[in-house]
Formats: structure tokens, C-alpha cells, sequence
């Protein structure tokens, strides 16, 4: 069951904190760029829990040419039968790039296994692989970072609740979402087994409480920030140029081209 909720954070103190965070991700990004760091971030947990959310955040001012967000559909007939880290690792980062996983190679080790859609074999050549296929990426030099984000099971049900509710967030629950509730214990198992052959030295699992969403977000970020040893990049030196004098240059007539209608004054 669900500890005693913490107090929210105020939404002022959030967004001001917020602010310096991006300000310092915008830093790193610069960082891996200039130095060609590759840099992955996964974000796993249950529905709802809040990773789309903290993504958003992450991603929101960075350049979408160095980071970008790799949320991959469910496969296809071609992908099922290739080994199945195959089609993730077409979504690495090369030198001087970010890729942020909206979930990652542990569907195998959640939605996968709790649903069926794998068999218990492939399940267990799964946690015997993972570990193997992460040190291979970090002895390969790439950063990879891991975060689990936990939810209890009365904020999730409430998070469904709005989501049914609010036509902008209804896009978000799907059958399988609603379908987590009665399987939660599965999911609890099948989380616990994963941590236990996953969560090692070279790549360990990071859990982040999440029944608050401005704290986790601040929470992860900052986290993340301090475990990457970046540093600023002095920017390059630009300077505005004069506007040089017009050669005679006329703009062509309104009426030849067709604008879009002025809705905001209608309001």
C-alpha cells in the first residue's frame, strides 16, 4: 500500500528550480556534443507513473538534432524474429548525441512477461542477456543511465481517473494501461526479478518516487546532472550584423497570397 503522502511542492519553488535544472541540462548538452559523448537515459515504470512527464521536461529546451526521444512501437513481424535487442540498438546515440528511452528493452522484463507476450524462455534469456548487453555498451564508452519510477498503487488509480476525464490526456490510457490495475502484484514480481538480475555496478537502477511529480522531476534531474561529469562549454563569440541598406527590394501584394485567418481577434 501506498506510504504517507509527502507534501506537494509549491508550484513556484518547482518551476524556479526547474528553470536552473534545464539551464544546466542545455550545459551538458553542449557538453556531449563537444566532446562526443553518447549519453542514454532510460525511463521505466509502471503506467502513469510519470515518465512522459519528466522527459518533456528534460528535453524541452535542448536542440532536437543532439537530443532526441526514442519511444519505439510495438514490433513488427520482421522485428520479432531478430534478436531482440537488435532493433533498440539502431537507436543509440552516436558521437555527441543524447537518446532519451520512453521505455526501453525492459518491455521484456514488465509488459512482456507479466501479458504473455513472450514465453518464460525468452523471459529468462532476457535477464541473462541485459546485463551482458549493458557492460558491453559502457565498456564501449557510452553513458547509460537508469530510472525506475515508482508510483503507488492509489496515485496510479487516481492519474487513470483524470486521464478518462480530460480529453487532452485521454490519448494516454489505453486497455493495457487499465489492464496494469488488476495485475499489480504481477508487475510488482516481475519489477523485483528484474532489479534483481539488472540493477549491477556498471549500470545500476536508480528509483525514483514519483507519487509527487514536481519532486521527481526535480529529483531526476538533478540526479542525472550530478552524475554525468560534465562541465560548461564556452559558447562561441557572435556578434549581430548591421542590417545592410535596402537595394530597392519591394514586398509583393497582400492580396496575391493567402494568409491565415486573425482567430486571436475574435477572442
Amino acid at each position: 500500500m501506498a506510504d504517507k503522502k509527502a507534501v506537494a511542492l509549491p508550484r513556484k519553488t518547482y518551476e524556479k528550480e526547474l528553470l536552473r535544472l534545464q539551464t544546466e541540462l542545455v550545459k551538458l548538452q553542449e557538453w556531449v556534443r563537444t566532446t562526443g559523448t553518447r549519453l542514454v537515459v532510460i525511463f521505466e515504470g509502471r503506467d502513469a507513473a510519470g515518465k512522459g512527464g519528466t522527459i518533456k521536461r528534460v528535453s524541452e529546451h535542448l536542440n532536437p538534432r543532439v537530443a532526441r526521444i526514442a519511444a519505439l512501437p510495438t514490433p513488427t513481424e520482421r522485428e520479432r524474429s531478430q534478436w531482440y535487442f537488435q532493433r533498440y540498438v539502431e537507436h543509440l546515440p552516436a558521437a555527441g548525441e543524447i537518446v532519451l528511452f520512453d521505455r526501453s528493452w525492459y518491455n521484456r522484463a514488465g509488459v512482456e512477461h507479466v501479458m504473455g507476450f513472450c514465453t518464460k524462455e525468452e523471459h529468462q534469456l532476457f535477464l541473462r542477456q541485459c546485463p551482458i548487453f549493458e557492460r558491453m555498451l559502457v565498456e564501449a564508452g557510452v553513458l547509460l543511465r537508469k530510472y525506475w519510477f515508482s508510483v503507488s498503487d492509489t496515485e496510479q488509480q487516481e492519474r487513470f481517473r483524470r486521464r478518462l476525464e480530460d480529453p487532452l490526456r485521454r490519448w494516454k490510457l489505453s486497455p493495457m494501461d487499465l489492464e496494469s490495475i488488476t495485475h499489480w502484484e504481477a508487475y510488482s514480481r516481475a519489477k523485483d526479478e528484474m532489479l534483481v538480475h539488472t540493477d549491477i555496478s556498471e549500470a545500476p537502477w536508480y528509483v525514483v518516487e514519483s507519487d509527487d511529480k514536481r519532486r521527481a522531476r526535480l529529483n531526476m534531474i538533478a540526479h542525472l546532472l550530478s552524475s554525468v561529469p560534465y562541465h560548461e562549454v564556452p559558447p562561441p563569440v557572435l556578434e549581430l550584423p548591421e542590417r545592410p541598406l535596402s537595394t530597392g527590394y519591394q514586398r509583393s501584394p497582400r492580396d496575391l497570397q493567402t494568409y491565415v485567418p486573425d482567430h486571436a481577434a475574435s477572442l
